[in-house]
């Protein structure tokens, strides 16, 4: 097998520009004395056969030679690695070739600008690079032993007992209190209709306590594990605003596959302090009523298999079930009335479901068509050799 690990970093500017719109959480300063990646590439020293790496670097078009310049010095510090950096520039030659190969598919779905969309270019710039399978590593995560690429790549592309394919696996990770499950200690009225601690923990007990590999609901996008006849065939959705990771293992479900929990595949997560603020919780709410106007239209194709709140109970079925307008309802309330950001929550309390529910309807379609071109853009990509000697070129820093 030729795998390549997958590293979107985010990055931005310093001071207000971290809150300007379109920046993602957990964005890094260019100025950072201690940026995420760099421990991240560092924990991946001890790895034994370590594999090619590329770095996507994400950041706003008018940093993208100051954040180039940052992770060049940064994977300049690994000169064992070989590590291929992607920027906003040689992003735009490989959305170029996609818009060629794909005029009809529209919008971004291949580029350095939202997370499907990212996750997109990640396995664009792997088939270009002739990769069998891909490894997305989130770059505040750490490996934690020289093994990793032998627990990542364990029942890639073979079969289970019951002969069904194993073609796309997630692991998890422990968090800053050395657990893989989520804290359940501080979850007051403002979190209580919107928390998923108490369903997710009910799946990852049984989940760890099952058989190496089992069926999964869940996914943890920073450890994901797909063999090139899953990805050269489903791709991931440029139009979910957040949650990209965990619609994936749906898009896969409605085209009849299956994703599987690796409970032997773990990293520690170790994100940086953050605050909950009124527009990610929006971009949540769009997420959920995006998720599930869209997977009631696909339930009503013939050539896609329904995916219902019913099959993903405990976790995460609630979330796109007919108790989402509640949620968020209470939540908004809540929020309103018990932290500071009482005018941001209030605007969601009274017109956020409005604006989800018309973004939904406005783009839930979209992916279903785009993905009818998903399969010719990866076979057009497949060891395209000018954008080969495009990555070449940065490798060697020319």
């Amino acid at each position: 097998m030729n795998p390549a690990i997958v590293i979107p970093t985010y990055w931005s500017g310093s001071g207000a520009d971290m809150q300007a719109p379109g920046t993602y959480d957990h964005s890094t300063p260019i100025d950072a004395g201690a940026p995420d990646l760099e421990r991240c590439l560092s924990s991946l020293e001890q790895v034994q056969d370590l594999c090619r790496i590329v770095v996507l670097v994400v950041s706003p078009q008018t940093q993208t030679h100051a954040a180039g310049e940052r992770v060049r010095a940064i994977a300049g510090a690994h000169p064992s690695m070989d590590i291929r950096i992607v920027t906003n520039e040689h992003a735009s030659r490989i959305a170029e070739r996609v818009a060629q190969i794909a005029p009809k598919a529209g919008g971004e779905p291949v580029s350095l600008r939202g997370y499907g969309a990212i996750r997109n270019m990640g396995l664009a710039v792997s088939a270009v690079l002739g990769h069998d399978a891909v490894i997305f590593l989130d770059d505040d995560e750490v490996v934690l032993s020289p093994d990793f690429m032998k627990r990542a790549l364990y029942g890639l592309g073979a079969e289970t007992r019951q002969g069904l394919p194993i073609l796309v696996k997630t692991g998890y990770f422990y968090n800053e209190q050395g657990s893989p499950l989520a804290d359940t200690s501080s979850a007051g009225i403002t979190h209580r209709w919107w928390t998923k601690r108490i369903e997710f923990n009910r799946w990852m007990r049984k989940a760890l306590s099952a058989t190496r590999i089992s069926r999964s609901n869940y996914v943890c996008g920073g450890l994901f594990a797909l063999h090139a006849r899953a990805y050269t065939r489903v791709a991931f959705d440029p139009w979910i605003t957040r949650g990209e990771d965990l619609d994936y293992l749906f898009n896969m479900r409605l085209h009849g596959y299956d994703v599987w929990f690796d409970n032997e595949w773990v990293v520690n997560h170790l994100p940086p302090a953050s605050k909950s603020l009124s527009s990610r919780f929006m971009q949540d709410v769009y997420r959920w009523y995006y998720e599930r106007e869209k997977l009631a239209r696909a339930a009503r194709q013939p050539d896609l298999n329904p995916v219902t709140p019913a099959t993903l109970m405990p976790y995460p079925g609630p979330w796109f079930s007919a108790e989402l307008d509640e949620r968020v309802r209470k939540t908004a309330l809540a929020r309103a009335l018990f932290t500071r950001e009482h005018a941001g929550y209030r605007d969601i309390w009274r017109h956020g479901r409005g604006r989800a529910e018309e973004y939904a309807r406005a783009n839930a379609g979209r992916y279903v068509k785009f993905q009818s071109f998903w399969p010719s853009i990866m076979n057009g990509l497949w060891n395209d050799a000018e954008l080969a000697r495009m990555l070449e070129r940065e490798q060697d820093g020319s």
